[in-house]
């Protein structure tokens, strides 16, 4: 019997809900709280100027109460395993009035985010590592980096698919139907913007979802922006829907793969992205995807592949049996870090 407590972003479509969803058919009984307001209407609940300023000084404000929360939860429960994604508001003081009540429980953190990149940390965060039994990251250089901040022990988990979302869609399985010849899905980045005006002005036309982008909007021939985020169901139909699927990493997170480069491959959509060594770890290039390090490489690719819907198909059939094959799945990786943290036990 394992009874865990959720401590993570609980909004529909967010990373954090997917796992917490795993979680709950994984283990016996799940208590989630949610460290954001659930729910979140990106472009309406904008933050206050005073909570930007505090975020900004590494001191978030608790506008949810989480702190107090998850103190009251600890009088009527005993908990196996904490199981906290990111949650840089999050206390010492109450990591430490957990580990008071609930002293044989393991308390881990779990993040997708570089979390030695000081914009993703706070001071809590920080005065909270060394509370943790385990921390848990994609990033491989956090493992070290994140020791030298005061992490007891790390463990590397992979970026995943959510296996019952980020699938193949039969009505978008005729590629010369498909609507978008290339698309991107994600928030504005100066870099990104550069790239995309640099493949209009070649002639390439390409789709747009995500916050940020409305300056471009109407000034570019080829570039046609949505402006405005997908998730859920909508953003694997947009996916599904595209011939070519670009991906690109954040800088400032020093990204070397992200969730996208899976949940695109599993919808058995094609995938090209940014050339780094952990990506052609995980899929072979220009067999189960393509990859590039330049403009021009990315505009020579686009146009070849444009022209021969055959690869397309072969190689996206590929790149799903890849990760099903290397089980990128987020239930295997959710199961992977209960193992872990029970082994602690």
């Amino acid at each position: 019997m394992c009874k865990l407590l959720f401590i993570g972003d609980l909004n529909e479509g967010t990373r954090g809900f997917m796992r917490a969803k795993k979680l709950d058919k994984l283990v016996k009984t799940v208590v989630m709280v949610s460290n954001t307001k659930v729910p979140y209407i990106a472009g309406i609940d904008k933050p206050s100027l005073i909570y930007r300023i505090f975020h900004k000084l590494g001191i978030p404000l608790d506008t949810e109460n989480l702190n107090s929360k998850v103190v009251k939860l600890l009088d009527s429960n005993v908990f196996d395993i904490v199981w906290v994604e990111k949650s840089i508001m999050l206390k010492p003081s109450t990591l430490k009035s957990i580990r008071l009540k609930n002293p044989l429980a393991k308390i881990i953190s779990v993040s997708e985010d570089d979390m030695f990149a000081s914009h993703n940390r706070s001071v809590y965060y920080d005065k909270s590592l060394p509370i943790y039994d385990i921390v848990f990251t994609t990033k491989v250089y956090n493992l070290i980096e994140l020791k030298t901040l005061g992490a007891q022990s790390t463990e590397l988990f992979l970026d995943s698919f959510d296996e019952n979302l980020h699938r193949p869609l039969s009505k978008y399985s005729d590629i010369k139907t498909k609507k978008h010849d290339v698309c991107f899905v994600g928030t504005f980045e100066r870099e990104r913007a550069e790239t995309m005006i640099w493949l209009s002005s070649k002639g390439v036309k390409v789709t747009i979802f995500g916050n940020g982008w409305s300056g471009l909007k109407d000034r570019y021939a080829n570039l046609i922006i949505k402006d405005k985020p997908v998730y859920g169901e909508k953003y694997v139909e947009v996916i599904n829907n595209s011939k070519i699927n670009l991906g690109f990493l954040r800088k400032i997170n020093r990204d070397e793969v992200t969730s996208r480069t899976m949940e695109i491959n599993a919808c058995e959509s094609f995938l090209i992205a940014e050339r780094t060594s952990r990506h052609t770890e995980l899929f072979i290039e220009g067999k189960e995807a393509e990859f590039f390090s330049t403009n021009k490489e990315l505009y020579e690719k686009i146009q070849h592949y444009l022209t021969h819907d055959n690869l397309i198909s072969e190689m996206s059939s590929r790149g799903r049996a890849r990760c099903i094959r290397s089980r990128y799945d987020m239930t295997n990786q959710v199961s992977l870090i209960l193992t872990v943290t029970k082994g602690r036990i």
